[in-house]
């Protein structure tokens, strides 16, 4: 599946990437992409849908913003 690319928006002196939702199987790509960005902090805002351990792991903190169940 084609997914679109990131879209970054910046204002004042901050900087907000946004992306779509990754897979446990499109996460390594993912994050990678997010390295490129220099993306150190990542808030989901969406239901889970991959294991955000492996992205802390590459020192991108994970801020959740709804209640995982």
């Amino acid at each position: 599946m084609n997914r679109p690319a990131p879209v970054e928006i910046s204002y004042e002196n901050m900087r907000f990437l946004i992306t779509h939702n990754p897979t446990n199987a499109t996460l390594n790509k993912f994050t990678e992409e997010l390295k490129k960005y220099g993306v150190t902090t990542l808030v989901r805002v969406c239901d889970a849908t991959y294991d955000k351990a492996p992205v802390e792991k590459e020192g991108i903190h994970v801020l959740v913003h709804f209640r995982e169940y």
